[in-house]
């Protein structure tokens, strides 16, 4: 029986899950990783933000002596965590450096879990004429976000650990209002170039990592999964459609974004069992469009 979020509601025997980065989306799952009876611990640098109820650890995960008090019989662990900025050394801290120094505490503590989640981008492909991509397409970005990343995922899977890199394409959700103010701006995107985007709301980035946790306590998983909506679009009708909703005038359609133009395949994530709470983004953005007014009424 599937939930509205695509993943099992079952019973199952208690684990110990470590987030290690644990911000909005790992917090998200953690309550309802917590709500199914699971012990959670939250890692990060800040534990004074983590949800109720998830047990904080106090690191840096670019400070390996910080990372001495891991929980001893962590069954599960998802890596989420962020860059927090755009520079290179940023992404190389956060992903590939901080993702050996938590593997290398593992060892040093003799800590064996059972499955590690990476989750990584979309930003690994580097397609530009549209092309439909999926887990098996190339992967040659031209971005350091990009090969740092891919660099990364490389990390988890030759761990050791049975591992699944998890690609997100554009994240958007609650508290994630940038292209709702450009819009409100009266900012747009032109028509030509054409330009593809992919997104995935983030109750949707929660419900994909909750099926993928409980699908991998009955079978192996596959190593890459991509997890994106049902609903590649051209950007610049996304942008008219919110300027519709949003009762804006769009005036400029200078804006550009330096990314090539692909469009994500998610059929083998649905051909797992996982459902879409926003297959589209006219699904997706009703509420955030509401939310929004709210705010700035």
């Amino acid at each position: 029986m599937l939930s509205q979020s695509g993943y099992r509601n079952i019973s199952v025997s208690t684990d110990q899950i470590l987030i290690a980065g644990c911000g909005d989306i790992g917090g998200q799952l953690g309550k309802l990783l917590i709500a199914q009876g699971h012990q959670v611990f939250g890692l990060r640098r800040n534990i004074n933000q983590l949800p109720s109820g998830i047990q904080g650890i106090n690191a840096d995960l670019g400070q390996p002596d910080t990372l001495s008090a891991l929980p001893q019989q962590t069954d599960t662990v998802f890596y989420i965590v962020a860059a927090g900025g755009r520079e290179e050394q940023r992404y190389r801290q956060a992903y590939p450096e901080g993702l050996n120094n938590l593997l290398t505490a593992f060892k040093k503590q003799n800590i064996r879990p059972r499955q590690l989640f990476f989750i990584s981008s979309t930003a690994v492909y580097n397609q530009h004429n549209h092309e439909w991509i999926d887990e098996n397409s190339v992967t040659e970005p031209d971005s350091f976000a990009g090969q740092i990343t891919l660099e990364a995922e490389q990390v988890a899977l030759n761990s050791g650990i049975p591992a699944t890199v998890v690609r997100f394409s554009g994240i958007y959700g609650p508290g994630r209002n940038m292209l709702l103010n450009q819009v409100m701006q009266g900012k747009g995107y032109p028509a030509e170039p054409l330009r593809y985007s992919n997104r995935i709301h983030r109750d949707d980035c929660v419900g994909v990592l909750m099926h993928l946790y409980q699908r991998s306590k009955e079978q192996p998983l596959q190593p890459v999964y991509l997890a994106s909506d049902s609903e590649p679009v051209p950007l610049h009708e996304v942008a008219d459609w919110l300027a519709q909703k949003l009762n804006s005038h769009i005036s400029d359609r200078t804006s550009r974004r330096a990314i090539g133009s692909k469009r994500c395949n998610n059929q083998q994530l649905s051909d797992s069992g996982y459902q879409f709470i926003y297959p589209g983004y006219q699904q997706g953005y009703p509420d955030l469009i509401r939310a929004f007014l709210a705010d700035i009424d």
